[in-house]
């Protein structure tokens, strides 16, 4: 069956969406909403109109055509010569951490020390905001995305946090009014795109967007792939043979974000089964890569695979924006930590690595490893 009934935390049955096939097929239908103000909320209570509408700007949390309008002005960003000048910035910025790292000596945190900065670094390039407040914007993109540990309050915490993190991103909005520089944000200040201009406000809101996609979801798949190439010494070795096709599967292995959801604006039929308007879809990205129908012994890790068409970076208009800038930075990232320290190990036995208290997004708190 393409669609199995689920019931929700507040009550609500609704659908969850679990083959490649399927989720695909839902991500791709524009009738299915990703409005949280109108979604029964699959990871915890609420229900519709519980969530307040997100704000403008917030682009991944809009529908079309507020989507597009916002979504339109950030693809140009993305060119070739920026991805080709942040290359090469980002294997400078790797091999200088790298160096950082053996300076702290064995044992060291690799969160701390490598997966955390690199990251940091490269969306503060790409924005062209001050690495110095790296460490400040990033705590809060983490209690943005549930990732704090910190249960109490949870919803005063998101607040505050959101709250911040507009400040900082208006400061960076004036900045780059008053002295451009060659970065995104200031290419969205003083864009001359057809449409309605962009507010403060809606630009601020979308930088804090790439903000916390970008610093949040690579330091994760940095730790989380660094710890399945140290469970076997062969797996390093077919890494560093094609990081391309490795990073691609560990990519769908991993799927860092285990699942959306959707919500239908209208009655829309999915392979013989009607999902009513304001039903929910639980959409599991990753039970649909590991689909049987659509990879071989989906449960094995193959990093010669290539797992050409994963879902790892979503699918449909909203589909990562910055899939890109992720992939350079995984396969730069990978072959120069494991060339750099090819007797890497863990430091402490992998179940004492403490885990993100997350349900959207998974990481590792810390990591720490050795080396010779």
């Amino acid at each position: 069956m393409p669609l199995s009934p689920m019931t929700y935390p507040d009550g609500h049955v609704g659908w969850r969406a679990h083959d490649h096939a399927t989720v695909r097929a839902v991500l791709a239908d524009d009738r299915f909403s990703i409005r949280p103000d109108l979604m029964h909320n699959p990871f915890g209570p609420g229900s519709p109109g519980d969530a307040p509408p997100s704000p403008p700007g917030a682009f991944t949390d809009h529908d079309p055509p507020d989507h597009t309008r916002y979504r339109s002005r950030l693809t140009g960003q993305f060119t070739v010569r920026r991805m080709r000048l942040l290359t090469e910035r980002l294997e400078v910025i790797t091999a200088e951490h790298l160096d950082a790292l053996a300076d702290q000596g064995s044992p060291a945190d690799l969160v701390e020390h490598f997966a955390v900065p690199v990251p940091g670094l490269m969306i503060c390039e790409l924005l062209g905001v001050p690495y110095e407040r790296r460490t400040e914007f990033q705590q809060d993109a983490m209690v943005l995305t549930g990732a704090s540990g910190a249960e109490a309050d949870e919803a005063e915490a998101m607040f505050a946090a959101f709250g911040r993190l507009q400040e900082f991103m208006l400061e960076m909005v004036a900045a780059k009014r008053a002295e451009p520089t060659d970065d995104v944000l200031s290419d969205l200040v003083h864009s001359e795109a057809g449409g309605a201009p962009l507010t403060d406000d809606e630009m601020a809101a979308m930088g804090m967007a790439l903000l916390g996609g970008g610093l949040d979801t690579t330091t994760n798949m940095l730790s989380l792939g660094a710890l399945e190439l140290l469970r076997e010494p062969a797996r390093v070795e077919a890494m560093l043979a094609d990081p391309g096709a490795a990073v691609e599967e560990l990519l769908r292995y991993i799927s860092l974000t285990p699942a959306t959801a959707r919500t239908a604006l209208e009655d829309v039929e999915v392979d013989g089964v009607v999902v009513r308007a304001g039903d929910t879809v639980f959409v599991e990205l990753g039970s649909a890569n590991r689909d049987p129908a659509r990879y071989a012994d989906p449960d094995v890790l193959d990093l010669a695979r290539g797992a050409i068409g994963h879902l790892a970076f979503g699918h449909g208009i909203h589909q990562c924006i910055g899939q890109h800038l992720a992939r350079i930075e995984l396969k730069i990232a990978f072959p120069g930590l494991f060339t750099r320290f090819p007797k890497l190990r863990l430091a402490v036995p992998e179940s004492e690595l403490p885990h993100r208290a997350s349900v959207v997004i998974g990481g590792l708190e810390r990591m720490p490893v050795a080396w010779d």
